[in-house]
């Protein structure tokens, strides 16, 4: 397929404010690409080259692509800095500078660019960025000025064309069937192997009957489950009787993988919670894990460092120093990690998906000791509330955050949030019993003192899974010291955008001055939730949205991506735990 299709594709795309046109647009795109391109496609349609676990994309820096952008265009490099901070973006000042580019009579197929941008990301080396320079602006001279435009934003990590996986899976459906009825069995096979790319391959190779009974392979993550979460102890045992209590712990929750390679090498592999591969930080659990007993597994577990000398867990802020790229090894002696296994998903071979929670707990019981570096978590049958709240005191006792209550008779649901898990955590009086995962959505201006600062409060939004977009929930003004303030606005700045994404649903009242693509999380805590006329989260036309009162930011959630952030379903869910609370006192 010609690339000159995508970019018109893109093009038309970004000015579609409709999810279901956006839609439809890849879906007529899909159905043009081949299977060896498919994967590609997939992936550089969010950006990137290779799926999102992969620690392996472009990152070139804009004042790279700026030097090969002045040396296409023969443009001294200020000036072509200076034309890229007018325009907004490094793919706008090129297209708006076509009129002095080549003319480009072929345009290039998607495997060509493919091939090109792999060149590029494998250059390494004694002058290495010259090269890549050089070879990115010779890329970009063989392109038509649209096609340009969103090589080189894709490059810096600034395609951002306002939508996520989940509208693909719906792209993906349309593509086979003109509407959504195949969005179930796409959505299970991208939940048992998030690489959105490999299942477009495989839609195109074998065929959407074919993937009814999508499994795991291990290597490749699976979009973990997630908790819900209730008031209080009483309200938790109500919703599911009896049921088990595990420990919540604060460190790096870690999908592990283990195989055997096609040369019969064992390979282990552990992904974060927004699936991203961090094996290289962890040697010493790569040890610890090599005298399981099995061919193949997927497990799930938290890793977190103890005091060595009085056995308690230390604070996060002591874990994450174990996320480094250099120096792993000195950090694995200083700060070694203990990794509590909590599930199961596959063993030798067999999914574990469909089996109870009981029945997966009793295999990992088989599998792993109750000591050592890599254990089971602790669990406790819970019979009656008072032995809920009992158990709760005596986590809270210990320094945790929290405990999680399970079903025990539930399978393992990936990528669900529902409450087969229900997180229960310190709660605050007269705050919310927990915080909530927004997305930095833009910033406002500063006055009198923050006039300095560039910036005096940001919008915050959280996500609709329904339509793939992130709704407006409150304006933070506090929670941030002056240095805080300006480092805000230095991360802010590395994801601004010109105009409002349409992924973004935002009153008019409430436009920033600066728009912020959706990609920055932060925890943030307020007194409770309001209904509001002006706010957009979960508002319709027959009732209001919903706004956090007292907002102040807490701190940034590097470990998630804006997709699992909170979900307007759960500030539903919190308002009517408030309500309840309200109603008692």
């Amino acid at each position: 397929m010609h690339f000159s299709v995508v970019a018109n594709t893109f093009s038309r795309i970004e000015q579609e404010s409709s999810r279901t046109a956006i839609t439809q647009l890849l879906a007529d795109l899909f159905a043009q690409v081949s299977a060896e391109e498919a994967s590609f496609l997939a992936h550089f349609c969010l950006g990137q080259l290779y799926p999102s676990y992969y620690n392996k994309n472009m990152n070139i820096a804009e004042k790279t692509a700026i030097r090969s952008v002045a040396l296409l265009l023969g443009r001294p490099v200020d000036v072509v800095a200076s034309g890229v901070k007018e325009a907004g973006d490094i793919g706008t000042y090129l297209y708006a500078s076509s009129e002095i580019t080549a003319q480009v009579s072929d345009s290039m197929s998607v495997a060509e660019i493919k091939t090109h941008l792999h060149e590029i990301l494998e250059v390494s080396g004694a002058g290495s960025q010259e090269h890549k320079e050089t070879l990115l602006s010779d890329l970009l001279g063989r392109l038509t000025p649209l096609e340009q435009c969103f090589v080189v934003r894709s490059v810096v990590g600034a395609l951002r064309l306002g939508f996520s996986e989940m509208t693909m899976i719906d792209a993906y459906s349309w593509m086979v069937g003109g509407d959504k009825r195949f969005k179930s069995i796409l959505e299970h096979c991208f939940n048992v192997s998030a690489d959105i790319g490999h299942v477009l391959y495989l839609l195109k190779t074998t065929g959407i009957e074919q993937m009814r009974g999508a499994t795991m392979i291990p290597g490749i993550p699976v979009r973990p489950a997630a908790a819900d979460r209730l008031a209080d102890s009483q309200a938790i045992f109500d919703k599911l009787g009896r049921c088990v209590a595990q420990p919540k712990l604060d460190g790096f929750r870690l999908q592990i993988h283990r195989w055997l390679d096609e040369q019969g090498v064992q390979q282990t592999r552990f992904f974060s919670r927004n699936l991203h591969d961090m094996s290289e930080m962890f040697p010493d659990l790569v040890l610890a894990l090599a005298s399981i007993n099995a061919t193949s597994l997927i497990m799930e577990g938290e890793a977190i460092v103890h005091d060595s000398v009085t056995g308690n867990f230390l604070p996060f802020q002591d874990t994450v120093k174990r996320k480094r790229k250099h120096g792993v090894d000195e950090a694995a002696a200083e700060l070694p990690l203990t990794l509590y296994v909590f599930d199961l998903l596959l063993i030798n071979g067999e999914s574990m998906l469909d089996h109870t929670h009981a029945q997966r707990r009793e295999r990992l019981c088989a599998l792993l000791p109750r000591d050592g570096q890599v254990r089971v978590i602790e669990e406790e049958v819970i019979e009656s509330s008072d032995q809920l709240s009992l158990y709760f005191e005596h986590a809270m006792s210990a320094g945790l955050e929290g405990i999680v209550v399970k079903n025990n008779v539930a399978k393992y649901q990936p990528g669900k949030r529902n409450s087969n898990w229900i997180k229960l955590k310190r709660q605050e009086r007269g705050e919310l019993a927990d915080t909530i995962d927004c997305v930095i959505l833009g910033y406002y201006a500063g006055a009198g003192k923050r006039a300095q600062f560039g910036i005096g409060a940001f919008l915050v939004g959280i996500y609709n899974p329904a339509s793939d977009g992130f709704e407006t929930i409150a304006k933070v003004g506090t929670g941030l010291s002056d240095e805080q303030w300006r480092a805000l606005r230095g991360r802010c700045d590395h994801a601004v955008v010109t105009v409002q994404p349409h992924n973004v649903v935002c009153a008019s009242g409430l436009i920033p001055d600066v728009w912020v693509a959706p990609e920055i999380v932060c925890s943030v805590r307020a007194d409770d939730i309001t209904r509001s006329p002006v706010h957009s989260a979960g508002k319709t036309k027959t009732s209001p949205g919903y706004a956090l009162r007292f907002p102040r930011i807490m701190g940034y959630r590097p470990d998630k991506d804006a997709v699992q952030a909170t979900q307007v379903s759960e500030i539903e869910s919190l308002y009517k735990i408030q309500d309840l609370k309200h109603k008692k006192s």
